[in-house]
């Protein structure tokens, strides 16, 4: 009766994995995670659970492949591990074991001539393992720089980015901004920036900037960080989500009109009518608008513009609430109304104005 029909190519290529598998768990480098995966490799296909048993039982029979003996030196079975030995000492060892190995003088029947033509396979396949294992691997690509657009002090500028959006840059401001496939990433790296973002739903529109992230799709929206552990958000059009860098903590959604302030981990939020949120943004026009906005904050802003900077010269004048609305080139008249309207002196020295208590 004729044996039925094998596939040699199929039956090679399952005894070259289980000699993998074999030599794997050999190595000593053997983990839960490494048995669950070779079970459900046998699992998949009886053949598999046949040849692995088999070479199993030829390695074993043999002392653990005696063959190896071209690079042991001890007596007895070689230990597990002995894999474990440089890569280059493995390669030469299998080399020498294939070249070495006599032919059998007399077969003493069908089951030993099975077993070393298992053996000879598993050989086979773990060596060619190993040298692919030892050929040079290409380095993985660099991902590529990102594209980094600044403004000058007193300086407002406007750049069209590659996506179709649009960054305009107030005064000493600097973005840098890497594409991916998934997503647009910005960070803003200091001052203050306004984005008209181009709609691109399978590419949101991230910016990063004080520990927070703030994500479009579509819209226009500006984010501003001058001092640690500050930012605002100000939404003109659409919607934008703001995420803090910890997962754990709830995003907030800023529809138009929106202004968030982060202070010290803590987010304020404003709903505005929509010129009056356009307003916080007119240093575009040339003008700074200030709405119970601490002292500090209004100083690093007026900072981006005057020649002259301003410093608080006692740490208690940084929370100190101003208002109003003033000429970004018109740094005295500002100084002027601090001293006239609140408890502010000032007081020049070289080439910086110093702001005291008064």
């Amino acid at each position: 009766m004729a044996s039925p029909p094998t596939d040699t190519g199929a039956a090679a290529r399952i005894e070259a994995a289980a000699a993998a598998w074999l030599a794997r768990r050999d190595a000593g480098a053997w983990a839960d995670a490494d048995a669950a995966a070779l079970e459900a490799w046998l699992a998949q296909d009886a053949r598999h659970r046949v040849a692995f048993l088999r070479l199993q039982d030829a390695w074993q029979a043999s002392d653990r492949l005696q063959a190896l003996g071209a690079g042991w030196r001890g007596k007895g079975v070689p230990a597990r591990g002995q894999w474990a030995a440089p890569p280059a000492d493995r390669r030469a060892q299998l080399l020498a074991a294939v070249a070495m190995r006599p032919p059998s003088a007399s077969p003493a029947g069908r089951g030993e001539r099975r077993a070393w033509r298992a053996l000879a396979a598993g050989l086979l396949g773990v060596a060619a393992l190993l040298l692919l294992l030892l050929q040079p691997q290409a380095p993985a690509p660099r991902p590529p720089a990102p594209v980094v657009y600044a403004s000058a002090r007193g300086e407002v500028a406007t750049h069209a980015l590659a996506d179709g959006s649009q960054a305009t840059l107030a005064g000493a401001s600097r973005i840098a901004v890497r594409y991916a496939p998934d997503r647009r990433a910005v960070t803003l790296e200091r001052g203050e920036a306004l984005f008209a973002v181009a709609k691109d739903p399978a590419r949101p529109f991230v910016v990063s900037a004080g520990g927070y992230a703030v994500t479009a799709v579509g819209t226009r929206f500006a984010v501003r960080h001058d001092l640690p552990g500050t930012l605002r958000v100000v939404v003109t059009e659409g919607r934008v989500r703001l995420q803090a860098a910890d997962p754990a903590q709830p995003s907030t959604l800023l529809p138009a009109g929106s202004v968030a302030e982060v202070e010290a981990g803590r987010v304020l939020l404003r709903s505005l009518p929509a010129d009056a949120a356009a307003r916080l943004l007119d240093w575009q026009q040339g003008w700074l608008v200030f709405a119970d906005t601490p002292l500090a904050e209004a100083v690093a802003e007026f900072n981006r513009y005057a020649p002259q900077p301003l410093v608080l010269a006692d740490p208690a004048l940084a929370t100190l609430r101003i208002g109003g609305r003033f000429r970004r080139d018109n740094q005295a008249g500002f100084v002027r109304l601090l001293e006239a309207g609140w408890p502010v002196r000032a007081e020049r020295q070289g080439e910086r104005i110093l702001l005291y208590p008064r």
